[in-house]
């Protein structure tokens, strides 16, 4: 389970350095056990353990060290990323129209003959605009952070452009050679970069707003008969909503009149239409394509599963990875040794002999180049646009430590019931010792109580042959053996051998001969017994999804071990596993043992990866380096696994690992071509083989470019 918190927005913040500094002081408040800022979303997630946690007091503390945060309410989920990078973006094309129409006469009287007393006070006097008015948001956020004794990128930039102009308007009163071009070229490309960089984050950010646009925004509301188009926003939990063909499901709920085909695909990737009937549930934003139907209202606003969704997202989208910690520790300290550096190359170039106005430059230069925005984008800008790709692939990653973890995965395991195979069985034969319709009732009866495919599948097959079950008492489910319970007063079990050995039931070798012709046909076998003694034998089927076997042929082509885990017989398990092209399985494994398994192949150095559904894969899950849960799987496999995948196409395992491995790759060629970037530029600059003008736009197109490459994820077809 997730610590209770506070999602806020964050304004002020420029580069890596500041959301650090962001994060340390939240993280050292009162009731705060955790707090993550991530720089490219500009939004800080804060929680407790305790549940308590004051926003006043959040709020002053990061106002007492220049930023400003505001708590985002779940109302407030449609802000999302790309609507807020937009208003960002049209704010800094305000600044840039502006600066680019007085940037362009600047540097041409610079270019166009020689500079006299006349061009140089049109130079001052154009460029004056483009530093004071048009940048000061630099200067700002550098006055604001000297405020509270510390730097960042906005630092630099300030320094350099007023240093640039400071010098420029000394050297104009001195009768010395002025360059108020710089200082005017320097705010306006870093404007460019500002509004390019806003305009690509938005589109990294852009799933969630993709996601929550194709809910319904009306429904259908049926009242007294009547039926009348309401707003969403008036529909409750208990309400019934009618949806005719072609129209979409307006929020989650249960079919009560009408049968149907669903378009799921926005939920679960999968194209193939899904039927549905009374009693089956359906969510917000899938299409119906065929009947009408009425729909009692279950969950509504941010309880559905579309909002559950993107909220997911949001979720993972906000953490960090762990190769991000070298880049945090650089940031954390830039500033000062940039500031450091360009002194040095200021009195440097001074004591060699070199003129003022070309040290300046050059300090200039070092300032500009060296601003560390690139580092802080280049790993939550990936995270951003691969979380995205994924939940448009239905798949949803819980948090940024898995694109690492799925990178160094070289094992994955599969359970076989409902990943491997369908999860629909049916009731294939059965054996009975005595009469045949009380054995069916006693065994269907108490399988009604499970939740178990087998127990579905029996229970479905016992109602086909038109016998009623009865009720059942004292009902215990003995996971990965089987079930027992009272039905009629008759104490009975069914499941495992094992089971009947651990309750002392004698087995008829008759018993265990069909038990043994059942798994070589690929039947899953149980027993059923009470009196002391097995009654009967029981066969269910489940075959391969029509998928899973071009699936494992994909991982083994990605160069991993793939083995099944399961609770089945050797026998069934190994004949589904030579189906799909599994050779090796782990057969009649108690959730304990799963477990073990993983852990076995982790003490030999292996990464595993795990594939499961149901409440017995729960464990595994948890021990995985990977979880993968199905979501159309049990609650608890989803609430332990690391990735959700929202069918049980086994596609979607090769989907997420390559996502999380793309993204990562993503995230590690950012982070090298950023450092390449700054180590190699700084000594360039420090020499005098960088002009300040070359700087800038070099500083601009490193934040655009690494934002750039994270984009090309959005098109990425696993």
């Amino acid at each position: 389970m997730s610590e209770p918190g506070l999602l806020f927005s964050v304004e002020g913040m420029t580069c890596a350095s500041c959301a650090l500094r962001v994060e340390r002081v939240l993280s050292q408040q009162p009731g705060v056990a955790r707090a993550t800022v991530n720089f490219a979303a500009a939004e800080a997630s804060v929680s407790s353990a305790d549940g308590l946690l004051d926003p006043t007091q959040l709020e002053a503390a990061v106002r007492k060290i220049g930023y400003t945060i505001a708590v985002r309410e779940p109302s407030q989920i449609t802000d999302s990323i790309e609507q807020r990078f937009s208003a960002e973006a049209r704010r800094q094309l305000g600044n840039l129209i502006p600066a680019v129409l007085l940037t362009i006469p600047v540097a041409l009287l610079g270019m166009i003959g020689e500079m006299t007393r006349p061009k140089e006070w049109w130079a001052l006097v154009l460029s004056a605009p483009v530093v004071f008015v048009l940048g000061r948001q630099f200067h700002q956020g550098a006055f604001k952070r000297a405020r509270a004794r510390s730097a960042s990128m906005d630092t630099l930039i300030s320094l350099g452009t007023l240093a640039a102009f400071g010098y420029s308007a000394w050297a104009r009163l001195a009768d010395r050679p002025t360059f108020f071009e710089v200082s005017a070229i320097i705010v306006t490309f870093i404007l460019l970069g500002r509004y390019l960089e806003a305009r690509a984050k938005g589109q990294a950010g852009n799933a969630i707003s993709a996601l929550l646009a194709l809910g319904a925004k009306q429904a259908r509301l049926l009242r007294g008969g009547e039926e009348t188009m309401v707003p969403l926003e008036q529909v409750r939990p208990g309400d019934r909503v009618v949806v005719k063909p072609g129209e979409k499901i307006p929020t989650d709920g249960v079919v009560r009149v009408g049968a149907s085909s669903i378009d799921e695909s926005m939920l679960t990737g999968e194209s193939t239409p899904v039927d549905k009937g009374a009693g089956d549930q359906v969510f917000g934003a899938t299409i119906n394509q065929q009947g009408r139907l009425e729909v009692e209202v279950t969950r509504v606003g941010g309880d559905t599963a579309l909002a559950q969704i993107a909220n997911m997202v949001e979720a993972a989208q906000a953490t960090r990875a762990p190769i991000q910690a070298l880049a945090d520790r650089v940031s954390a300290v830039f500033v000062p040794i940039v500031i450091g550096i360009a002194i040095v190359t200021l009195l440097g170039w001074l004591v060699a002999g070199g003129e003022v106005g070309e040290a300046v430059r050059n300090a200039v230069a070092v300032l500009i180049i060296a601003c560390p925005c690139a580092l802080g984008l280049a790993t939550p800008t990936a995270i951003l646009v691969g979380s995205g790709r994924g939940a448009q692939l239905g798949v949803f990653y819980k948090n940024a430590e898995l694109f690492e973890a799925a990178h160094n995965i070289n094992a994955v395991l599969f359970d076989k019931t409902g990943t491997i195979t369908r999860g629909a069985m049916t009731l294939d034969r059965f054996h009975a010792s005595g009469d045949q319709t009380r054995f069916l009732t006693l065994v269907g009866s108490l399988e009604a109580a499970s939740s178990h495919p087998i127990g579905r599948a029996v229970t479905l097959g016992v109602e086909e042959r038109d016998i009623e079950l009865k009720p059942v008492e004292d009902f215990v489910n003995l996971a990965g053996l089987g079930v027992k319970g009272r039905v009629e007063g008759t104490q009975l079990a069914v499941g495992k051998p094992k089971l009947m050995a651990d309750l002392g039931y004698l087995v008829p070798e008759r018993m265990h001969e069909i038990a043994g012709d059942y798994e070589e046909d690929a039947l899953t076998a149980f027993f059923a017994g009470w009196d002391g003694e097995v009654q009967g034998v029981l066969g269910v089927s489940d075959v391969p999804r029509t998928t899973a076997a071009g699936a494992i042929d994909r991982l083994h082509g990605m160069g991993l071990e793939i083995a099944m885990v399961t609770g089945d017989n050797p026998r069934s398990a190994q004949a589904v596993a030579r189906q799909v092209g599994i050779e090796k399985v782990f057969a009649e494994l108690l959730p304990a043992e799963k477990v073990e398994a993983v852990r076995r192949l982790q003490q030999a150095g292996t990464q595993v990866a795990l594939v499961g559904d149901g409440i017995n894969d729960g464990p595994a899950l948890t021990q995985a380096d990977l979880g993968l849960a199905v979501g159309t799987g049990t609650e608890v496999a989803v609430e332990a696994g690391d990735v959700v995948l929202m069918s049980g196409d086994p596609r979607l395992v090769v989907t997420a690992l390559v996502v999380a491995q793309r993204t990562y790759r993503s995230i590690r060629h950012n982070l090298f071509w950023a450092f390449v970037y700054n180590t190699a530029a700084i000594p360039l600059a420090a020499f005098g083989l960088l002009t300040p003008q070359l700087a800038a736009g070099a500083m601009a197109l490193s934040s655009v470019s690494v934002v750039a490459n994270s984009l090309r994820l959005r098109s990425l077809r696993p």
